[in-house]
């Protein structure tokens, strides 16, 4: 299927998104101080670049594992409805957890993964966000740790796609239609 054409507008950039992922990072190692193993939850696909260069930077024993929702397709709005399209192959229960996301739009996403996840009786459980748009919020949800609040803007770049396209980007970019 054709898409229109559209171009990408720089609104963060790399050398921006790597000093606050070092920030962040240092934050989440001084809350997490002590653990045993800090079990870090990257929600896919959007989130695996950031979820790469946070644990990086993490003085902490770390566990990588992937959850995978959705709820937008190929969209460019959510669809309300989230699915589980892979599941944790570890288990949480009494363990300290670390949530990541790439983007906090509407809230339902993140907040759905999160129910699931308590459910399961971690010791402790926190989120950290690359992206928020709190002007697009219809849950009531907030991530412990915030990277960048942005406008109401459809984004790519670092991890972040439209129908598959532009997660190789370096930077956060807001898409533009030409059309």
């Amino acid at each position: 299927m054709p898409h229109r054409p559209y171009v990408i507008d720089q609104m963060i950039s790399a050398k921006a998104i790597s000093a606050r992922v070092e920030a962040l990072s240092h934050e989440i190692t001084a809350h997490f101080k002590g653990t045993n193993k800090l079990i870090v939850v990257g929600l896919l696909r959007g989130s695996f670049v950031f979820i790469a260069d946070l644990v990086r930077e993490l003085d902490l024993p770390v566990e990588v594992d992937f959850l995978e929702a959705s709820s937008y397709g190929d969209a460019m709005s959510s669809s309300r409805e989230v699915r589980i399209l892979k599941d944790l192959r570890g288990e949480i229960a009494g363990r300290d957890v670390l949530v990541v996301e790439d983007i906090v739009d509407t809230g339902f996403t993140l907040s759905h993964v999160v129910r699931l996840l308590k459910s399961r009786e971690p010791k402790r459980l926190e989120v950290c966000v690359l992206l928020d748009k709190p002007s697009r919020r219809e849950v009531d949800i907030k991530a412990t740790w915030t990277g960048f609040q942005i406008p109401d803007e459809f984004v790519v770049g670092y991890g972040i796609d439209f129908a598959q396209r532009n997660r190789n980007l370096p930077y956060i970019g807001k898409v533009r239609f030409t059309d």
